[in-house]
């Protein structure tokens, strides 16, 4: 945690949620809610990957919140297969938005996260309220029944992911026609290139605010 991170509880479905709110420098542009992989396999909002994208979108100028999911750390109640998850993702959205009333919603999460801000997202947009964006990064393709998400979504992958493999990606994202951006070399958890996911990240970020006010 650093000098500009909140500690926060939020009730949840299955009881208290512990969470972390970290803050940009100046005033907010956005909110940008991390989720973080599975977790009976280890996963927390304190994983490496979910860490990278918080950062990322601090230094873009969002707030950014996070949670650990039912029975992770101080999280109260048990794994409920993402169905859970995701109501408790849409209670961080209905916080968050309450903080920070009029700001664009990014949801971005890693692996098994990726499952639960597709069906989030699918809830926001069919409720009259789409994210700014999505960002998801290790897809769980095949894994999880992912909902169709919006055709400007990033999708970030690792060439060697063996977790998911990447032509599991690349079967689920066709038929939308979105775009894959791959990461050669990287494993599912990105080891030794962390740094992609921040460059690319930023940069097809600052694309889009370019593209956005030509088009103005």
């Amino acid at each position: 945690m650093n000098k500009n991170s909140e500690k926060f509880t939020l009730a949840g479905g299955a009881g208290q949620m512990e969470g972390l709110i970290d803050l940009p420098a100046g005033e907010p542009r956005g909110v940008a809610l991390v989720a973080h992989p599975h977790p009976l396999y280890g996963g927390t909002m304190d994983n490496k990957v979910a860490v990278t994208l918080m950062r990322t979108f601090v230094g873009l100028g969002y707030v950014v919140a996070r949670i650990n999911f039912r029975g992770v750390g101080a999280s109260e109640g048990v794994h409920d297969r993402g169905h859970g998850e995701t109501d408790d993702m849409g209670l961080l959205y209905q916080h968050m938005t309450g903080k920070y009333p009029g700001l664009p919603v990014v949801l971005s999460g890693f692996s098994f996260g990726t499952y639960v801000q597709s069906q989030l997202g699918k809830r926001l947009a069919e409720a009259g309220t789409p994210a700014e964006r999505l960002v998801l990064v290790g897809t769980a393709a095949k894994k999880w029944e992912l909902a169709e998400v919006p055709a400007d979504t990033i999708l970030i992958h690792g060439e060697n992911d063996d977790t998911i493999p990447l032509q599991d990606v690349f079967d689920w994202a066709r038929p939308q026609d979105i775009p894959v951006l791959v990461i050669p070399g990287a494993d599912h958890f990105f080891h030794r290139k962390l740094g992609h996911i921040k460059t690319w990240v930023t940069a097809l970020w600052k694309s889009g605010q370019k593209d956005a006010s030509e088009a103005a």
